[in-house]
């Protein structure tokens, strides 16, 4: 039996690679812009978070078929519905949302949680820097209790306003773009 070459019909194990290229030649330069648009003007593009979720889906799809579609919408499904229900509570924006559902296209369902893991890590570390480098610990300590005692059994948990002062609040494109590029080196390559 002759053996085909391998360059005309990659195997499943060989194709991997080609994806994740694919996927990371979407997200990392989309990442960028997004983060930069936000940081510079707090704003989340919904035409870009539009393109990587389009781009996330059709790649899946390209490379894993009818599969790839699947994941590629469970995974918007489930990283859209997590981040909802923060922002109901205020302490997510609605661009946040919107974003971390397109990540959760490209990733797809298995990645969601991983990455919401991270992306979190992340997003604390760089809160606490903000909070000690703009010298709101004490106030910004107060809010963390009162949203966690929220959370307790006959207790309400308070919905923030955003502060008038935007230099307060930390631009979350920054810690979901980073540290969803961090959990797709992690567990996804």
């Amino acid at each position: 039996m002759i053996d085909s070459p391998s360059f005309l019909f990659p195997s499943e194990k060989q194709s991997m690679p080609s994806q994740t290229l694919a996927l990371a030649a979407l997200f990392v330069p989309m990442a960028a812009i997004i983060t930069y648009k936000d940081v510079r003007y707090r704003r989340i593009p919904n035409k870009l978070v539009l393109l990587t979720l389009i781009g996330g889906i059709a790649l899946n799809t390209l490379f894993d078929g009818t599969h790839g579609l699947l994941i590629s919408l469970g995974g918007f499904g489930l990283a859209f519905g997590v981040t909802l229900f923060f922002h109901t509570f205020g302490t997510m924006g609605a661009g946040d949302v919107k974003l971390f559902g397109a990540i959760g296209a490209i990733g797809g369902v298995s990645m969601v949680l991983p990455t919401l893991l991270v992306v979190a890590m992340t997003g604390g570390v760089l809160a606490i820097a903000k909070m000690i480098y703009s010298g709101r610990a004490r106030s910004t300590m107060f809010g963390v209790l009162q949203f966690f005692y929220g959370l307790l059994p006959g207790q309400k948990v308070p919905r923030f306003d955003i502060p008038e002062d935007r230099s307060h609040t930390l631009p979350y494109a920054v810690p979901i773009c980073f540290g969803s590029l961090l959990a797709f080196l992690l567990f996804h390559a």
